[in-house]
């Protein structure tokens, strides 16, 4: 069976939201999971699927699931996340947390440090509502109802009114050549105003973000002062990472250090 006809295959399997798995598509086709995993990329890569840990679902599902529906996904993964960025996190510091599920893992996990909390999340801010030593601003902006955050030109003007210690900043897609991305236009206008406001840019983001791309950009690799990801991802990938960035993984909590701002 040509590639063609065998990819042709995949997204009639695909097309009404039932997952897939390599090691499944593997058997059938009779090829290499290698092989397999060339097929999803060059699927993901035209917009016909999205990848996940060991598999795919349909780009169309995946586009349209809400905060609620993506928080489930790799949730130890996030929890593990979470608990890197909450350690290089000090009493006394403002920290910006961008809108995700992520993130509101990372909000969870800084619950009982004195800090000052800006956010774009609603979703995120509600975590401290019972944390009487936790300041928190909700930043404005229009409301994305299907992630529950706010954006474009009302937070991005807000931004510019702050200097923040540290954002710890979501993202849909991350590839080593392009860089970091996410699906929205505007969401990325917001992203990048962020950045401007923050002294450490920190991109917190699970395995399955990476050796993607989406459709906005948001910034390059070497402008992140550290990524923190899980221990799952592919060692090409990660040793690629660390040619511009810094990368924190569970494994390697004992070397966690302070990331310094960005010159």
């Amino acid at each position: 069976m040509f590639a063609e006809e065998r990819r042709n295959k995949i997204i009639q399997m695909i097309k009404y939201g039932q997952p897939v798995k390599v090691i499944n598509l593997s058997s059938l086709f009779a090829v290499s999971e290698a092989t397999i995993r060339r097929d999803l990329q060059e699927l993901e890569n035209s917009g016909f699927v999205q990848r996940t840990h060991g598999g795919a679902v349909s780009s169309q599902l995946g586009s349209e699931l809400s905060f609620h529906d993506r928080e489930v996904y790799f949730l130890e993964e996030k929890r593990a996340i979470a608990a890197l960025a909450a350690n290089m996190v000090h009493d006394g510091e403002t920290i910006l947390l961008d809108a995700g599920t992520t993130t509101r893992e990372i909000a969870r996990a800084l619950c009982g440090k004195k800090l000052t909390v800006a956010t774009n999340s609603m979703d995120v801010a509600s975590v401290f509502a019972e944390e009487p030593d936790i300041e928190v601003l909700l930043l404005g902006g229009t409301w994305r109802k299907s992630i529950n955050s706010l954006i474009g030109p009302l937070t991005n003007s807000m931004l510019k009114l702050f200097s923040f210690d540290k954002v710890f900043l979501a993202a849909n897609g991350i590839d080593c050549t392009l860089g970091v991305t996410t699906k929205h236009l505007a969401e990325a206008e917001t992203k990048r105003a962020m950045i401007a406001a923050s002294q450490s840019i920190i991109l917190v983001a699970d395995h399955s973000k990476f050796e993607k791309r989406t459709f906005s950009k948001i910034c390059n690799l070497d402008e992140l002062s550290a990524i923190i990801t899980d221990n799952n991802i592919n060692k090409d990938t990660l040793e690629s990472l660390r040619n511009y960035t810094q990368v924190i993984i569970p494994e390697s909590t004992n070397l966690i250090k302070e990331v310094n701002p960005i010159e």
